[in-house]
């Protein structure tokens, strides 16, 4: 059975990433991509699906992980009664190949280790043919199946039954190395890494990139921690950001809510692409922006709200029989059917993060702009069509105000492009449609009755994706109808403390009702709250949010109140970027009660 969510550890070489359980068991890594199918699948089964464990054989041994500061090179202490060892896991980054790494050094008395290796190619459906590394001093194992290998190299690692297993003895001041290399079977094997040198370049980049973070502020671990992991998800080679690192952790326990997030989502990407830019990212701005071009390239009216790591556009769902799901929550999908939908937000996103780019200076190229008006054009005719909304809802399409008021923020991007950056445009067509927009959104969108925007036309509900209007700029945080919505979104959808989405009515999104409250959505009060001068709320809600970060400052989609655990993919974009600008908000709102109460002091002296 696999460990809680939040007992996982992340690891990247910025191509994939491994999760490492609290126990020393690698129970998820997909290679050479985060998309690639599995070889290690027991998150989504048990150990006969693929691990690889790695830890003392006393089976009351305490772990302590960390970090080594601001990298992905996880650190497990491990204590028993006879020693203590440390574990340094990580996958080489700038090597342009597959690898993972883990080392065992000896800190103090002897320490019996236990190794349990089981190899299952395919998402769980592939046993390999296994056979002893030969010709070279170090011993190791090959291990093909079809077009995947992988070479693993350390202590020597015996058959019993369709998995393989060493023991060995560690004692203070000794290290041992194993390392595991992904190759194309078609190909030689690869030679074994230069472990000192490939952790001492790994741990250099993490923390040079980290070094560049510009935010200041009581959360800046938890905000750089976050960037990091935003980092660690985007795809170094082609610049596509990924959702979250894992596919089909369920909702809900036991739950029907699995799906595949390690794709590039348009919307999610936009809004990473913001948050960096912000702390002074500019160079993975470069290369998302090229991403996109290369991505949507071709006919606007078949921009995808989705894509592969290297913009790919089909990515049809499936269900797999090879893996039954994470503590059983069935089923398990690859691929996402979302990718069909028509969602009219992300033409928006993707306009206010290009705007962002060039407020930062990012130039626009010969087709960055003429690829921006034809997207525009294909809104100027399809702006009215109703959508599957932000959330991906699979029951009918509806006129969601949150998708409205995206479309505002690409007419509104587009017509600040041409004012305040000189593009060309029709300037005119453009402000007439920014406003024709807006009048519908107040006409349609808002419930006078109750004082609030709603979640679709026609609705009295409202949805948490509101909180996002003051964030594109549709209205201040502290305008009526906002502080309206705010306070119709905290009678109805707050739970425990903390914000759903909405209410899973299967009316709406056509799935059967329940789920845990969406992490992102509280983060986005957070900022509305600090916005709108509400910082002691901000300042609660956000202390309670940062308290639910695993002991390695990861957080996934959702989280169960009752039962204490995450819930959903991890870790989570979303959570993290919201994260991050809800930090930003607290820091803003602080500076902003000192100065007014200087000014307020001033006028008193």
């Amino acid at each position: 059975m696999a460990l809680p969510i939040e007992d996982y550890a992340l690891i990247s070489d910025c191509h994939s990433a491994a999760l490492v359980g609290r126990d020393g068991s690698i129970d998820w890594l997909c290679l050479p991509r985060y998309d690639s199918a599995s070889l290690f699948g027991a998150l989504l089964g048990d150990e006969n699906h693929g691990r690889w464990l790695l830890a003392p054989a006393e089976a009351h041994a305490i772990a302590t992980r960390s970090y080594e500061g601001d990298t992905f090179v996880l650190s497990t202490i491990w204590t028993t009664s006879t020693g203590q060892v440390e574990v340094l896991d990580f996958m080489p980054h700038g090597g342009h190949r597959a690898d993972l790494v883990r080392r065992v050094r000896g800190i103090s008395g002897s320490v019996h280790m236990t190794q349990d290796l089981r190899i299952r190619f395919g998402y769980g459906s592939t046993m390999p043919w296994v056979r002893q590394l030969k010709g070279e001093s170090m011993r190791g194992l090959v291990a093909i199946a079809g077009p995947d290998a992988i070479v693993v190299r350390g202590p020597e690692l015996r058959a019993s039954d369709h998995r393989h297993v060493s023991h060995f003895d560690v004692v203070a001041g000794e290290t041992m190395d194993a390392q595991l290399t992904w190759y194309p079977s078609e190909l030689e094997i690869p030679p074994a890494v230069d472990i000192d040198a490939a952790l001492a370049s790994t741990c250099a980049w993490w923390r040079n990139w980290a070094s560049s973070c510009s935010h200041e502020g009581p959360l800046r671990a938890e905000v750089v921690r976050s960037l990091l992991v935003l980092r660690a998800l985007t795809h170094e080679k082609t610049g596509g950001i990924v959702a979250a690192a894992t596919t089909s952790l369920p909702e809900q326990t036991g739950g029907t809510r699995n799906w595949d997030y390690r794709y590039v989502w348009l919307r999610d990407a936009s809004l990473t692409l913001e948050v960096l830019l912000s702390h002074g990212y500019e160079v993975e701005a470069n290369d998302w922006r090229d991403w996109l071009l290369r991505a949507i390239a071709g006919d606007p009216a078949d921009v995808q709200i989705m894509y592969g790591l290297s913009g790919e556009r089909y990515l049809p769902e499936r269900e797999l029989t090879s893996l039954p799901g994470y503590n059983g929550a069935s089923p398990v999908r690859v691929g996402n059917g979302a990718v069909d939908q028509f969602q009219s937000d992300v033409i928006g996103e993707v306009m206010v993060a290009l705007h962002a780019a060039r407020a930062a200076g990012v130039r626009e190229t010969e087709f960055s702009w003429p690829l921006q008006r034809a997207l525009m054009s294909f809104l100027e005719k399809n702006w009215r069509r109703s959508d599957q909304g932000i959330w991906e809802v699979r029951g009918q399409a509806r006129e969601f105000t949150h998708s409205r008021v995206m479309v505002w923020a690409a007419f509104d991007r587009a017509v600040r492009g041409i004012v305040e950056c000189g593009l060309d445009g029709p300037l005119e067509r453009w402000k007439a449609l920014r406003d024709e927009v807006r009048a519908d959104i107040e006409t349609r969108g808002f419930d006078k009755e109750r004082n609030c925007y709603v979640q679709y036309y026609g609705s009295t509900a409202v949805d948490a994706s509101l909180l996002v209007l003051p964030q594109v700029g549709f209205c201040a945080p502290t305008d009526s109808r906002m502080l309206g919505t705010v306070a119709a979104i905290e009678a109805d959808l707050l739970h425990s403390g903390l914000l759903l989405r909405y209410r899973t009515v299967a009316a709406v999104d056509g799935l059967p009702p329940g789920e845990h409250p969406f992490l992102a959505c509280s983060f986005w009060l957070v900022e509305q709250y600090a916005r709108s001068g509400r910082l002691k709320d901000a300042t609660a809600l956000m202390n309670t949010l940062v308290g639910f970060v695993n002991d390695v400052g990861l957080l996934s989609e959702e989280y169960d109140v009752t039962g204490g655990h995450q819930m959903g993919n991890t870790p989570q974009a979303l959570s993290h970027l919201a994260l991050v600008r809800a930090a930003d908000a607290i820091v803003a709102g602080l500076i902003t009660q000192e100065n007014t109460t200087s000014t307020v002091r001033g006028v008193l002296l």
